[in-house]
């Protein structure tokens, strides 16, 4: 066996050698190691505690690379680039991409150096992601936010249950599991879920020393936004909970001279892309936004978050406030609070369960909306814009999405977040229909030819398409490439969907008809309780006025004695109480020694209170320099 000191060396090496770090984060060491011993693991780290770190070291020390499941694409895409870089060879397979490439990057990892490869869950059932693992040589594999694995946790995701079998096919390789978010409960689950071969966690302390939380009841919230945006320099989050929401406040910051700006999904793609670049670099202050926005957003040196709206959860709160103060630097979460918050987001909270026949009819429009035959859709991944779908069919949109949310948790489809989604294309005509065509058409012959042969497929379903390549295989230019496929889409020949950033929706099975389709009753009411006592976590910490705020947090989490942080706003105001307690008992000392030099026995002698408190003024005093020990053992004052 190695000895301690030379892993410790080796590891320190990898660490300064690929990122330039000079030492490891708390804990993040001992993950390392469980990982090189090859047991499983899973890690409770929190928000910005530097996860990726625990996986990404022991891969680059050994032989093999190392699968990371994850369900969020844009994180996806982002630690990609970072590790090239680097680098390092990482690759990502999700469903944004045509099988032709997915099928280029399982390849790669089958026969090439690729160290890190980045998959989304649902991704894991295909037929050809199944046949390329078993030949790859796998070292580790990661679950990120692996609370999605528990039914009953926050953010379930069926298509994490299917990474048990993934375990089945890499019988020898440990799993480490990661998450900022997971309660004692849902731990255990997720332990079980993966099956580990013996529980084993190991925990980071989910205090933040830097970030100060505050809760701040109000019925005019804007006065009290308006005092944390003057009061506190440097930029800023604001979260708010409505796409108006936004608008409005955004509005109202610039009114009152604050450089601020709103980001939400009902913006363009490339408005939100400014917004975002001007808020990272530093030339709008405040960002204003729906709970979309932070995920992967690098930004170290946001001073304040402040949710203006009330998360539905604790565990929503503690992601979103820690984007403050990455940087280690003091920074500031504040909730504000109305005297009818509660009832608002009880309200809110009873849509997120709609009936069952509303869900089935929500599916229904739906799959009619993207065109989807009954036995049809099975593995196919659609662009998706919500606000437009309910424009359409006139449906409230927070209904919709906690319809869309239930039948994700019950496997039906998987809603992902935002992306770069290729131009698709779907042939509306027969290939002998298409052959006349050709033959009367002679101009659209070879472009035709040309994507035919590049794409199988293309009669059945939607089929993701690179613009640049058939323009490559075909001689023409990018844009003549995308003329001539409106032309055809014009003809009604095809449908055509040019490349966009947009949620896409995946279907995990075919479309069934609405009478098929199941939610069982005692799983949707189980969610609905867990989802109402998560709900009273987050109004309990909102009316808690005795309690430090990181304690209430800490302890949410699985901490077991977390201390008080001494910076929040329950803290902040016992140490003033303190303080205000302390003065007069300070001054009727100093009286009684202005009097005469006295003995700390004597002094003691002459009040009612503990002598604990009396000793401990006399230290206070002494600390300041006010009095001092003479010669004779006796208090004097320093004159």
């Amino acid at each position: 066996m190695q000895p301690l000191d030379d892993i410790h060396a080796e590891l320190l090496g990898t660490l300064k050698r690929y990122w330039g770090y000079d030492s490891f984060r708390p804990v993040q060491e001992e993950i390392i190691r469980s990982v090189c011993q090859g047991r499983d693991t899973l890690a409770l780290m929190p928000t910005g505690g530097g996860k990726s770190l625990t996986y990404q070291v022991p891969t680059m020390l050994r032989e093999g690379l190392c699968i990371v499941v994850t369900p969020l694409i844009a994180l996806m895409k982002d630690q990609v680039d970072r590790l090239r870089r680097l680098g390092i060879n990482a690759a990502a397979i999700h469903s944004g991409l045509s099988m032709r490439q997915i099928d280029i990057v399982l390849d790669n990892c089958v026969y090439g150096d690729v160290k890190f490869l980045y998959v989304a869950p649902e991704r894991l059932v295909t037929e050809a992601f199944r046949l390329r693992v078993e030949r790859m040589r796998v070292s580790l594999l990661a679950v990120d936010e692996a609370h999605c694995i528990s039914q009953w946790g926050y953010d379930f995701r069926p298509s994490y249950l299917r990474i048990a079998e993934l375990r089945e096919r890499l019988p020898e390789v440990p799993v480490l599991a990661l998450t900022a978010s997971a309660t004692p409960a849902v731990a255990r689950d997720i332990m079980r879920q993966l099956r580990f071969a013996e529980p084993h966690v190991l925990r980071s302390s989910f205090a933040r020393p830097n970030l100060s939380y505050a809760v701040r009841h109000d019925e005019d919230k804007n006065e009290q936004l308006l005092r944390v945006v003057r009061n506190v320099a440097g930029s800023g989050i604001v979260y708010v909970r409505t796409r108006d929401g936004c608008e409005q406040l955004t509005e109202f910051l610039r009114d009152a001279g604050v450089a601020a700006t709103c980001y939400h999904g009902g913006l363009a793609n490339a408005e939100r892309s400014i917004r975002q670049e001007e808020w990272l670099a530093g030339r709008t202050r405040i960002m204003v936004a729906t709970n979309a926005f932070g995920m992967g957003i690098d930004k170290a040196d946001v001073r304040f978050v402040v949710h203006y709206s009330m998360p539905d959860s604790l565990e929503s709160y503690y992601q979103e406030a820690g984007r403050a103060g990455r940087d280690g630097k003091r920074a500031y979460a504040v909730l504000l609070v109305a005297p009818d918050d509660a009832e608002r987001v009880q309200r809110r909270f009873d849509l997120q369960f709609p009936p069952l026949d509303e869900i089935r009819d929500i599916y229904e429009k739906v799959c009619s909306y993207l065109q989807i035959g009954i036995g049809d859709g099975e593995q196919a991944s659609f662009v998706f814009n919500i606000h437009d779908f309910c424009a359409k069919f006139r449906l409230f949109g927070g209904k919709v999405a906690s319809a869309l949310k239930l039948l994700q948790q019950n496997g039906y489809l998987t809603l992902t977040d935002e992306m770069r989604n290729p131009a698709r294309i779907l042939f509306c005509i027969s290939r002998d229909d298409l052959y006349k065509l050709r033959v009367v058409r002679n101009d659209l012959d070879h472009f035709i030819r040309t994507v035919l042969r590049l794409y199988d497929g293309v009669f059945t379903d939607f089929r993701p398409i690179d613009e640049q390549e058939i323009a490559a295989a075909s001689g023409y230019k990018v844009e003549h490439v995308k003329e001539l496929f409106k032309r055809l889409w014009q003809m009604r020949v095809i449908r055509y969907i040019p490349a966009n950033q947009a949620p896409m929706l995946f279907f995990d099975c075919e479309r069934l008809p609405a009478a098929d389709l199941y939610i069982a009753p005692e799983t949707y009411r189980r969610r609905q309780e867990l989802a109402e006592e998560r709900f009273s976590h987050m109004i309990a910490y909102a009316a808690n006025e005795t309690e430090c705020r990181s304690t209430v947090l800490e302890r949410y989490f699985g901490a077991a004695d977390p201390a008080p942080c001494g910076v929040c706003d329950i803290c902040l105001a016992a140490r003033k109480r303190a303080k205000s307690a302390e003065a007069p008992l300070d001054e009727e000392i100093l009286r009684q020694l202005d009097a005469e030099p006295l003995a700390v026995k004597e002094l003691a002698a002459r009040f009612r209170c503990d002598a604990e408190r009396v000793l401990e003024a006399v230290e206070r005093l002494q600390h300041a320099g006010k009095i001092s020990t003479a010669e004779s053992g006796k208090l004097a004052i320093n004159r």
